[in-house]
């Protein structure tokens, strides 16, 4: 009996490539997995079709020498922008981003609105909000964006800002107001 999985528009998070880099091919292809939408940013579209990837939208991209049936969106603010603005327009629950630099500032505004995870070549980011709590084996990283008072359990910080997992266990993140990003290493 063979299996086939029925995946529904949107079920997946979205996937926008605003910048490869030197970026991981296995979880590239982890990633891609499951077939989710492909958002590209115009600047890196030859290199990402290069790798034989079917581009659904294409953000301020040329509208010629484009694979067929590839939406175009554009817009005046940088491509980051433009493609999460139409995400959360087009009402999609969730998105990976894979860029070269995470920029705090860049996605302050999408952390309520739309499941994030940031990745870059060493690190993935992601907002939680107050009560987070993962388990982590001892010695896992976190590192915390922008400087609220926070309650963290299970968690050292050491000389370079870093929060360290004490022993393997439950960490939680207990804070007011908005989500805040945190980031692991890859």
């Amino acid at each position: 009996m063979s299996s086939h999985h029925i995946v529904k528009e949107k079920q997946e998070p979205a996937l926008y490539i605003d910048e490869l880099g030197n970026f991981n091919e296995e979880l590239l292809g982890q990633l891609l997995e499951w077939s989710p939408t492909l958002l590209v940013s115009g600047e890196h579209y030859e290199k990402i079709i290069s790798l034989g990837l079917k581009v659904d939208v294409l953000v301020n991209g040329k509208e010629t020498g484009t694979q067929e049936d590839t939406k175009f969106v554009h817009g005046l603010v940088d491509d980051l922008m433009v493609a999460m603005n139409y995400l959360y327009e087009e009402k999609f629950p969730a998105v990976n981003v894979i860029t070269t630099k995470f920029d705090l500032e860049k996605f302050a505004g999408f952390e309520d609105k739309i499941n994030l995870v940031v990745f870059t070549e060493k690190a993935k980011h992601y907002p939680i909000k107050s009560g987070f709590s993962v388990w982590k084996p001892a010695g896992s990283e976190f590192l915390i964006h922008g400087n609220r008072y926070l309650e963290v359990t299970n968690l050292t910080q050491n000389e370079d800002e870093v929060f360290e997992v004490v022993n393997d266990g439950f960490v939680e993140f207990t804070f007011s107001g908005q989500p805040i990003f945190i980031s692991e290493p890859l």
